[in-house]
């Protein structure tokens, strides 16, 4: 399980409907689970849950690590475009946040 930070401009957005809406629009499918979560299985990612906890994005996800080289790829470039969507930071900010909250432990 993880959890990203989620900007100060994006905070409003981050509620059970945002997230889903972002999981459909980035990977096609999504389902509602409990009202609090969502749920997604795309590509490599055999399923997907994503909620907000207070101002973090909580996300726990099992990958299938036997799907092709391309399908792991367009996997990647789907998630990384959905957490950027919902947490308003991209790819790289979001690894120089994850290294320096490491650091400081």
């Amino acid at each position: 399980m993880q959890r990203y930070p989620v900007r100060r401009t994006h905070r409003a957005r981050l509620t059970p409907a945002e997230i889903r809406r972002a999981a459909t629009a980035h990977f096609g499918n999504a389902s509602d689970e409990s009202g609090e979560a969502t749920v997604v299985a795309f590509g490599a990612i055999e399923r997907l849950v994503a909620r907000p906890v207070g101002a973090e994005l909580e996300v726990d996800m099992r990958m299938n690590p036997k799907v092709p080289d391309e399908v792991a790829a367009e996997t990647i470039r789907r998630y990384n475009a959905f957490l950027e969507a919902v947490t308003g930071y991209t790819a790289k900010e979001r690894a120089s946040r994850l290294r320096k909250s490491a650091g400081e432990a």
